[in-house]
């Protein structure tokens, strides 16, 4: 279920904060967050993140195409291994 409209979009206001500074400075680092749960403003478009995944922090540059979608969706938490390849089988034949 998606969130009320009357509500508006969640932002963590430490991330919004953080945002302001370094949009005011001019720089380009990557600003770092935990809040996986917080949603992509138009404000973040041309900024860079780095999101935690719950092991490390993925930078991810912020586009149009992602507003309106919520950080986490573009730090994956989990690593897909593959099922096996037919190579690496035909190897341990």
């Amino acid at each position: 279920m998606s969130r009320s409209l009357k509500k508006g979009p969640y932002v963590e206001e430490s991330l919004l904060r953080k945002v302001e500074k370094m949009q005011a400075s001019g720089k380009k680092q990557p600003i770092k967050t935990w809040s996986r749960r917080s949603m992509v403003l138009p404000e973040f478009v041309g900024l860079t993140f780095a999101i935690h995944n719950g092991r490390q922090h993925m930078p991810v540059f912020i586009t149009e195409n992602m507003v309106g979608h919520r950080l986490g969706e573009f730090a994956p938490t989990r690593t897909f291994k593959s099922h096996g390849n037919s190579a690496a089988k035909a190897e341990a034949k």
